[in-house]
């Protein structure tokens, strides 16, 4: 249902999903990125139901609050306390560990607002748990969505980073001024 729901909205809407996790790859990161509006994701959401992942995301705990957190935690939210160093890199990593098939989505940017840097815990988590790094995107200029490219992590943080950075070059915001794509 989910699957029908997305497809109708995503094509009235005017959005178009590209790509996908090749089925062999039951676990991973996915960085979706840029993300600058809650309208991220929304649209993400709806591609992820008509890319037919079970995914679940990381957001802010403050967003968990009656009656919306039950929504939330529903479409798969975990929530994340962005106050306090709660161990997420090792508890994220361990969540692999407990599922034969996991796909868990990270905006490395963090917040809507403009950030000086991305987070590197997305890095950290597939490199802890083995797993590769899936590159989804949304990009308002085109109208498109999806999954791009999947890396797996080296060990060097900025080899790989040149190539999440190119792969995002190209990619347009909602908000474009509030794209940053440093480390």
């Amino acid at each position: 249902m989910s699957y029908i729901i997305a497809k109708i909205i995503l094509k009235i809407w005017g959005w178009k999903i590209k790509g996908s996790i090749p089925h062999d790859i039951k676990k991973c990161v996915i960085i979706e990125a840029p993300h600058t509006s809650n309208c991220d994701f929304i649209i993400g959401r709806f591609a992820f139901f008509l890319l037919k992942l079970n995914v679940k995301f990381l957001i802010k705990k403050e967003i968990f609050i009656f009656p919306l957190g039950y929504i939330i935690k529903a479409f798969g939210g975990i929530p994340v306390d962005r106050k306090k160093n709660t161990n997420i890199i090792n508890y994220i990593s361990g969540l692999f560990n407990q599922h034969d098939s996991l796909y868990i989505v990270i905006t490395p940017e963090g917040t809507r607002k403009r950030n000086p840097k991305w987070k590197k815990g997305f890095y950290y988590i597939a490199q802890r748990a083995n797993l590769p790094i899936a590159l989804g995107f949304i990009d308002y200029a085109k109208k498109e969505g999806g999954i791009g490219k999947i890396i797996k992590p080296s060990g060097d943080f900025e080899k790989d980073f040149k190539i999440i950075q190119e792969f995002y070059k190209d990619k347009t915001a909602k908000h474009p001024e509030k794209f940053n794509l440093t480390k």
